[in-house]
């Protein structure tokens, strides 16, 4: 039944309506009884951060994040799927990303968006430089270890 699913991926510079994205996927769907989501926020831990400036290549990003959710749809009976991730400049507070994954059940829905989420955080091609406050320039974001390891542990989980 998974050939049947075709996950809805947008990457896009305007802002998403989370509502609105799960009830697109679950209009007239009485076969879902779980619908799991994350929505990913831009933070400013510590005062400093005026924005986020997400880059990425058009057609590759879309690519790999398709790859993923593929891999998702195979790994669990998903009955819909949604990924939408932002780019452009996005202020602490704002939308970066969501996860939307409905299925018959809430296990496969919440294993199939901590998958996606973890292998978007550590593989999507998206490049995060910060702007900062004051008007100094800020730096490019470097890739955490913690989200390699979050990815991987989904590889042994498959062996």
């Amino acid at each position: 039944m998974a050939g049947a699913i075709v996950p809805a991926i947008r990457i896009q510079r305007e802002d998403f309506d989370v509502a609105a994205e799960i009830a697109g996927l679950t209009a007239g769907r009485a076969d879902i009884g779980a619908v799991v989501t994350f929505s990913g926020l831009c933070r400013d831990e510590q005062g400093a951060l005026s924005a986020l400036e997400l880059e990425h290549y058009p057609g590759m990003a879309e690519a790999e994040i398709g790859r993923i959710a593929a891999q998702a749809l195979e790994r669990w009976p998903l009955q819909g799927l949604t990924v939408i991730h932002r780019h452009g400049k996005i202020a602490p507070g704002e939308n970066i990303v969501l996860v939307v994954a409905a299925s018959s059940h809430r296990q496969a829905a919440f294993e199939a968006a901590n998958f996606l989420m973890d292998y978007l955080k550590s593989r999507a091609p998206f490049w995060k430089k910060e702007h900062r406050a004051d008007g100094s320039e800020g730096g490019w974001v470097e890739a955490k270890e913690a989200d390699d390891r979050a990815a991987d542990r989904w590889k042994k989980q498959r062996e």
